[in-house]
């Protein structure tokens, strides 16, 4: 897929992966974006950033918790500002401890973000997409919807949750000519990765890289895009040797509370 000319609508806009896709689908030529996160100022932030790049820009602070809201607001863009072409899902939460410990808030705030609320606005916006019979639509996992990881059991699932949503999307849209793909990025220097403790041996990316892989992945039409050859390795190494590639991720993982 091209993205040049195309009118994107990302969630979790506002920093991190969200942020450098957004910008890195300004400097490949898209005609509008439409920028969704909870952050009223740091949406505008970067939406001042694409324009500068000379790219419209739209900012729509949304809780996507706020089903009733989240409709309102994608009729009326899709009302101003012509069809959507592309919806990228990347909001998301994570919530790191061990499982005996866990806060039941906390795993009611993961799945409401990284599941419910992508649910709701890819259920809106794919009807859409269906009467205009084109569309592309991402939903961001990570690794961890790959191979789960101690002391991140509800984010793991939430995500392992977002591989099986995107496999079904796909097979049951095509028919409307809407391709649905997951893009799985491993720990990525982002401002939710500085409030955990890292795993052992694990290399950041930029979110700059994460973007960089999406365009690659999406002009080779691949269905789900793996970012960095840690992520390859480590899927690879839990398919051949799952026992193994466990105890890896036991000895890694941080001892947290």
């Amino acid at each position: 897929m091209n993205v040049c000319g195309k009118t994107a609508l990302i969630t979790g806009a506002s920093r991190g992966i969200g942020r450098a896709i957004a910008l890195e689908l300004a400097q490949q030529g898209a005609k509008c974006l439409i920028l969704v996160a909870r952050d009223r100022d740091r949406l505008a932030s970067v939406a001042s950033e694409v324009e500068a790049l000379g790219i419209e820009a739209v900012s729509l602070p949304l809780d996507l918790s706020q089903t009733i809201d989240v409709n309102i607001a994608i009729a009326q863009v899709w009302r101003d500002f012509g069809p959507i072409d592309m919806l990228i899902n990347c909001a998301g939460v994570a919530h790191q401890s061990s499982f005996l410990r866990s806060r039941f808030q906390d795993v009611q705030s993961e799945i409401e973000v990284n599941l419910l609320g992508m649910y709701a606005i890819t259920r809106m916006v794919a009807r859409r997409m269906a009467v205009q019979r084109n569309g592309r639509i991402v939903n961001v996992s990570s690794l961890m919807g790959k191979v789960a990881a101690p002391t991140m059991a509800t984010y793991s699932a939430t995500k392992f949750a977002i591989v099986g949503f995107t496999q079904a999307l796909r097979g049951e849209l095509a028919a409307y000519n809407i391709k649905v793909t997951a893009l799985l990025p491993s720990l990525t220097d982002t401002d939710m990765a500085h409030d955990l403790q890292w795993f052992r041996w694990v290399s950041l990316m930029t979110p700059k890289q994460v973007a960089k892989a999406l365009i690659s992945g999406l002009e080779r039409e691949t269905p789900e895009i793996l970012v960095g050859w840690q992520s390859h390795m480590a899927v690879w190494c839990h398919r051949l040797f799952p026992y193994l590639m466990e105890k890896i991720l036991l000895i890694a993982a941080p001892k947290v509370s």
